[in-house]
This record gives C-alpha cells, sequence and structure tokens, in this order.
C-alpha cells in the first residue's frame, strides 16, 4: 500500500485510511504491518485526519501496539512525527502514532479513558531511546489535573530523575522539561527523598537503543 493518500481529502482521504486499517488487520505479514502503521502514523500529526483515525478506532490500534514483542511495532505505535515535537533536540527519527494523537484534547481523553497509561510507562523501559522519548512526551500530553496521580507516580518521577542524569542530552532535556512542567516540587523531593541510600544512576533502566 502506497503512502501518497495525503494528497486526498474528504471522503477520499476517509477511505484510503479505512483500507489502510483493514490492510493492518487481513495481514498476516509483520513487514507489512509495520508499513502500514508507518502509513496511519503519518496521517497522525495533521489535525484535518484526526475525526477519521478517532471513527477509525486507530487510537486502539496503536494502543494495542504497544504490548508487542515486535519493537518496531511498538516504535510506530509510540513514536512522534519530528515536525510536531516543541522540544528542542528532542526529535524522533520514525513517525508514530500515539505521541501525535495524545497532542489532541478528544484523542488524549479517549486514550485515557482506555486506561492507557500504564501501556505507555511501559515504554519507558524500551531500549531504544527513541520510543522512550516519546513515552515522555505522550505523558506529558496526558497530564491533565485528573490523570496527573497517574503520569506522575512515584515510579514514573523515579524513573524521570535517572534519565534526567542520562549521558543522552536529548533523555536529560526531555525528562527535565518533564520534572518541571508536570511535576510539583514537593513530589520532586519526596520521590529524591525516597531514593536516598542509592546512588543516583541511570542504570536502573535498561540502557535505550540510538
Amino acid at each position: 500500500m502506497s503512502g501518497k493518500g495525503h494528497s486526498a481529502t474528504g471522503s477520499d482521504r476517509f477511505e484510503y485510511l479505512q483500507t489502510l486499517v483493514t490492510e493492518f488487520q487481513d495481514t498476516d505479514s509483520d513487514e507489512a504491518k509495520e508499513q502500514v502503521l508507518a502509513n496511519l502514523a503519518n496521517f497522525a500529526y495533521d489535525p484535518r485526519n484526526l475525526e477519521d483515525l478517532r471513527t477509525l478506532q486507530v487510537t486502539d490500534l496503536f494502543l494495542d501496539m504497544l504490548t508487542e514483542e515486535n519493537e518496531n511495532f511498538v516504535e510506530f505505535g509510540i513514536d512522534v512525527q519530528k515536525e510536531n515535537l516543541y522540544i528542542m533536540e528532542c526529535f524522533c527519527a520514525f513517525p508514530g502514532g500515539l505521541c501525535n494523537l495524545s497532542m489532541d484534547r478528544e484523542c488524549r481523553d479517549q486514550i485515557l479513558q482506555s486506561d492507557a497509561v500504564p501501556l505507555v510507562t511501559g515504554c519507558l523501559s524500551s531500549r531504544r531511546e527513541e520510543t522512550v522519548l516519546s513515552a515522555i512526551t505522550t505523558l506529558m500530553n496526558l497530564t491533565t489535573a485528573a490523570s496527573r496521580s497517574q503520569t506522575t507516580d512515584t515510579a514514573v518521577l523515579q524513573c524521570m530523575l535517572r534519565f534526567s542524569i542520562s549521558q543522552s542530552p536529548r533523555l536529560h532535556n526531555l525528562a527535565s522539561v518533564f520534572l518541571q512542567d508536570c511535576c510539583t516540587e514537593e513530589q520532586v523531593a519526596r520521590a529524591e527523598a525516597q531514593m536516598q541510600g542509592h546512588h543516583p544512576t541511570a542504570l536502573g533502566i535498561p540502557l535505550p537503543k540510538d
């Protein structure tokens, strides 16, 4: 399936997206699934496509990918299209789905209603740096007054504290922004206190691959 559907408009665009979803469901080829996921993820960064993607339940499809053993499926499911990542230096090589969708309020609410925060936080332990970066950004997008207790729980904060001392500038910078923008000073201080007695290191989480 070609990825040239970006030129389609209106009903043509919806039919093309529907064809992609059907192709993903029908094929047994991992390579074909990856191509479809990449195409769907590319559409996810364009606000004009969001209503169609919601109608086709593409959000649920991306969420399902986060539990796959195939790391490429996970990466396409979570990663962000680089044009949409507003934090300097933190761009991803692969386009992806949930991170883009979570920037839209309705999609964000749909993700939260699916109790998907644990699936996203699970991606923080990925060995792929791009996936980790997108998981952090997705958590930032999912953080609301109602969801903050989940997206900034103690385990997540301790993970961000470790990332904030990572040798990777992208991980260091993005984790630092998360701690500053999504967490209160009291939360951070409490998480730091709970980590006392442990040598501050990023080794508590797998080292992402480039």
